[in-house]
């Protein structure tokens, strides 16, 4: 396999086809050209490709990687889809990636760690990331209802889920750029947000590549024990962040996580993800 316009398409794509819509991509890229994948953010639900541009994007850029993030249909300056589903947001990771110059690292936070999961059974990233993993199912859900059972219940019937301060950012961001951020969340589908009640299974991925989580013990939104579940899935221990809130791209310490990403990229499974 090789260049980032492979893909696999299942007989379901062919006789379902998703409706197409127009999608925000924002991007940086290194200065020097360095031959590293480009990376591809996945936001989670109600953000848009504008939470990796805070600071993700050009740290990654600054380092090599050419970088990339999508807004998931109907999110940030994506076209509205009100009725998006799961299958729609892995198409929409699918079809960006398949268009960039080469095999992308897909990398997915909060419920985009879950889209990604499913973007990765149709198409063969160089690697994976995860960070502070939402899958889904009732622990999740029962943590969420506990915290702040006001924003978590409308979710229920079809509306919107509004997660608060506590849940996304660690006390080190200060209150008036955390409520910046706040104000800048969407919703996501309500068919997309009824499959984390009921995710139901994870095909493989395609090839196997390389598998990184990273989260927070501290985070408010993933349980402990789930982070820890969606880590031996693939084989793996999570990468912790103590400290850090659930949005690790937008908290104070932001830098902490995206440098260990890059850090692996480059160490871990250099021969199959980064030349040396």
């Amino acid at each position: 396999m090789s260049g980032g316009r492979v893909r696999i398409v299942r007989g379901r794509e062919w006789a379902r086809p998703v409706r197409p819509v127009r999608r925000e991509v924002l991007s940086v890229l290194p200065e020097l050209e360095q031959g590293r994948p480009p990376l591809l953010f996945v936001p989670g639900f109600g953000h848009g490709a504008w939470a990796f541009a805070e600071h993700w994007l050009e740290h990654a850029a600054s380092r090599g990687f050419p970088a990339y993030a999508v807004s998931l249909r109907g999110h940030g300056g994506s076209e509205p889809a009100p009725e998006a589903s799961l299958r729609a947001y892995a198409h929409d990771v699918v079809q960006v990636a398949a268009e960039l110059p080469r095999q992308a690292v897909l990398v997915g936070h909060g419920a985009g760690a879950l889209v990604v999961a499913h973007a990765l059974a149709r198409y063969p990233a160089r690697a994976g990331v995860l960070a502070a993993p939402v899958f889904g199912g009732w622990g999740t859900l029962g943590a969420a209802l506990r915290r702040n059972p006001v924003g978590t219940l409308p979710a229920f019937w079809g509306g919107r889920l509004r997660l608060n301060r506590r849940q996304l950012f660690s006390p080190e961001l200060p209150e008036t750029v955390a409520d910046a951020h706040l104000a800048r969340l969407g919703r996501a589908g309500r068919r997309a947000q009824w499959r984390l009640l009921f995710p139901g299974a994870l095909e493989p991925a395609v090839g196997r590549p390389p598998m990184l989580v990273l989260g927070s013990p501290d985070d408010r939104v993933v349980p402990a024990t789930a982070l820890t579940r969606a880590a031996r899935r693939y084989g793996s221990a999570p990468l912790l962040f103590p400290g850090m809130g659930h949005d690790l791209m937008l908290d104070a310490r932001w830098r902490e996580p995206i440098d260990a990403v890059l850090d692996w990229l480059v160490k871990e499974p250099a021969s199959a993800v980064v030349p040396v």
